[in-house]
């Protein structure tokens, strides 16, 4: 066993009085104190040395057990006991080696008034008692007395000082906590600064235009009327996909502006944002894509079964990201294949094109770079999952995750 254990031992409360192994050892330290002044105790009507006067006083220690839950108790305790041994045996003993402990506890826990006032009131008993039976000067008597008073004084300022010391670190401790919610308080109150200032940016810049290509794409439909088909599908494509992209915009914006005192509706129609994408809206985003040009077949393996709405986001969100770098990149005429396959404790996800054969992903910070593989692999790490791109192999680009299913046998 090493110090540290040893020591935690020692402190380690046991039984329903909560006696520690030290409070165990500080006794015994007590009792030889106690005996050893019980055998050396003499003078004038002192009882005999004997059995009697030795169980008295492993009697008198008893108490100091107790010392670590009861530190009054044991202080009155200690103090009744040794005065019925004045009374019925007495040695002559000098009431510093018993109360010296239960003094110090007492000053410790607080009780300082009663760790005066017991040992004034026997020191006080004992002068006189003394006096009566000796009748020696007053000078002796100090002189006999004094060895005590300074033992008893001294522990209880011992205590005392023990004690201030431990609310003075409990008083630091409190400050120190304080100080540290008070820098969270402010950190947070930082960070929702930076939240409203961003969704501010966003809805004065992002979702204005989202809102005039909507508002565009309509009136150009309009304008159109019935002629060439195709264009319509087009405007109608766009149109639609600004529409959607505004509404998860103000969602977005919802949610930064959480806390705020709008109850983060972002500006929504009823106060409340729309439910967060999943799987569920594949075929919009295929019609939507074909429409700008990139045909999309989406195939699923296994068996197709409603997923963990945090999975379910991230897997759209996935393909959402690889079927628009299609269109930024594969080149005219090219076709995009999303499989999806359901196993028992992953989703596997796979995008692959047959256009350029490699996505003009610029390094960061040079003119055209994006964040889409990067945001794409962040949303799959925060769920455990993995995102691996690159040039497919026979040709074309293809984009592969797979994420976990939380509760999933396996």
């Amino acid at each position: 066993m090493d110090w540290v254990s040893f020591r935690a031992a020692l402190g380690r409360p046991r039984g329903p009085l909560a006696i520690r192994l030290g409070d165990v050892g500080m006794t015994a330290a007590v009792l030889v104190a106690v005996e050893l002044n019980v055998a050396t105790g003499s003078g004038p009507g002192a009882a005999p040395l004997n059995a009697l006067a030795y169980g008295f006083g492993a009697v008198l220690v008893l108490p100091v057990l107790v010392r670590n839950r009861f530190p009054r108790f044991e202080l009155i305790a200690c103090s009744l006991l040794l005065f019925a041994y004045y009374i019925f045996d007495r040695r002559n003993i000098s009431p510093a080696p018993l109360l010296c402990v239960p003094l110090y506890d007492a000053a410790v826990a607080g009780f300082l008034v009663a760790a005066i006032v017991i040992p004034a009131v026997y020191m006080t008993i004992g002068l006189f008692v003394v006096d009566l039976s000796t009748h020696e000067s007053l000078l002796t008597l100090a002189q006999s007395f004094l060895p005590s008073v300074v033992v008893l004084a001294l522990a209880i300022m011992l205590g005392e000082v023990v004690r201030s010391r431990r609310a003075l670190a409990e008083q630091t401790a409190q400050r120190l906590r304080a100080a540290a919610e008070e820098r969270e308080a402010e950190a947070a109150r930082r960070v929702a600064e930076e939240r409203l200032r961003i969704a501010r940016d966003l809805h004065d810049t992002v979702a204005h235009s989202m809102a005039t290509i909507t508002v565009q794409a309509g009136s150009a439909l309009h304008v159109l009327g019935g002629r060439d088909e195709r264009l319509r599908g087009a405007l109608a494509a766009i149109r639609e996909t600004s529409k959607n992209a505004l509404r998860e915009m103000r969602a977005t914006l919802g949610q930064l502006r959480q806390g705020d005192g709008d109850g983060g509706s972002g500006g929504l129609a009823g106060g409340r944002p729309p439910g967060p994408a999943g799987l569920d809206r594949l075929p919009a985003l295929r019609d939507a894509v074909a429409a700008a040009g990139a045909p999309v077949t989406i195939a699923v393996e296994g068996e197709q079964r409603p997923l963990p709405a945090p999975v379910d986001e991230v897997a759209y969100r996935i393909v959402q990201e690889s079927l628009t770098n299609v269109l930024r990149h594969a080149g005219p005429s090219a076709r995009a294949t999303v499989r999806l396959c359901y196993q028992p404790t992953v989703l596997a996800i796979r995008v692959t094109d047959d256009g350029a054969g490699a996505l003009a992903a610029a390094p960061a910070g040079e003119a055209g770079a994006g964040h889409g593989l990067t945001g794409m692999a962040e949303r799959a790490a925060a769920l455990g999952g993995e995102v691996t791109a690159g040039p497919g192999g026979a040709g074309g680009f293809e984009v592969s995750a797979r994420l976990p299913l939380p509760g999933a046998a396996g």
